[in-house]
């Protein structure tokens, strides 16, 4: 039986997450559920967006996502199934899948119009688990609804490269658990702007002219310990996703603070790399 994943903005305190995954065990006996988050911003479709396309790739062919943002039906919210990149996806039409396919053409989406379904306030359990379930059974997409071709298309905001090629300015596209700021800059485009050239990252009132390959190389070895970087150094890496990442190193956000906080950054804020 395929894996079915759950990607929501319902937190733990309510009863949702529990209601769905009741029903789906009730439906299909012994099913494969994975939580890959339930702590979604509310109503924040690029977040989702970020953390399923950069975790679905990571389940096997055939699993089936259920994703829990911005789900109430409405004429311009319908309720789609699609089979993109031989995964599953059951969602409303509220852009997360147009910018998870930025770069995969989708093989199939359908509206969903199940017999008997009810148009409520919980959408994900009334039609989205069923879907789920139906296809977890071996069920056809073709069977659950009609071929859609109108998906919603957020655009990404992309990095600008100025006019004489010296500068790449990008915004802050993520905020992590610890505090850490993702940006959509790629290390594609910083290798193919940058050309080996010296740089300097510029964030805020802050200038960072290395780029790590993990968190703790900011820590030389090989000098004394007193004169080591320590905790609550700031540093910049590219992450597993291959964006541009600012971080505190070994800092929490809960206490001290993480990079979002102590440099006073948010969604959508710009950073730039200017090279020489």
């Amino acid at each position: 039986m395929p894996i079915i994943t759950l990607t929501t903005d319902f937190g733990y305190k309510d009863h949702f997450v529990g209601a769905i995954k009741g029903t789906i065990y009730k439906e299909l006996g012994d099913p494969k559920i994975v939580d890959i988050s339930h702590a979604i911003s509310p109503f924040n479709i690029q977040e989702c967006a970020y953390i399923l396309k950069n975790s679905y790739k990571n389940f096997p062919d055939g699993s089936i996502h259920i994703v829990g943002i911005d789900s109430e039906l409405s004429p311009e919210n319908q309720h789609i199934a699609a089979f993109v990149d031989n995964h599953y996806f059951i969602m409303a039409n509220n852009g997360v899948i147009g910018l998870i396919t930025s770069e995969i053409v989708p093989e199939k989406v359908v509206e969903i119009q199940l017999p008997n379904s009810v148009d409520g306030p919980f959408p994900v359990l009334d039609v989205f688990v069923k879907t789920a379930c139906h296809i977890a059974r071996g069920g056809k997409l073709e069977v659950i609804g009609r071929d859609f071709k109108n998906l919603k298309d957020l655009r990404d905001v992309k990095p600008r490269l100025s006019a004489d090629g010296n500068t790449l300015s990008g915004s802050v596209i993520y905020i992590d658990n610890y505090g850490n700021i993702v940006t959509n800059i790629e290390k594609n485009d910083f290798l193919l702007y940058g050309k080996g050239r010296p740089f300097t990252v510029s964030v805020r009132n802050k200038r960072i002219r290395q780029i790590h390959r993990k968190y703790g190389e900011i820590v030389d070895y090989n000098q004394e310990r007193e004169k080591r970087k320590t905790p609550g150094e700031l540093l910049a890496l590219f992450n597993t996703a291959g964006y541009l990442e600012i971080a505190i190193y070994k800092s929490d956000l809960n206490t001290v603070g993480g990079a979002s906080t102590l440099l006073g950054l948010d969604y959508r804020d710009t950073i730039a790399i200017d090279f020489e």
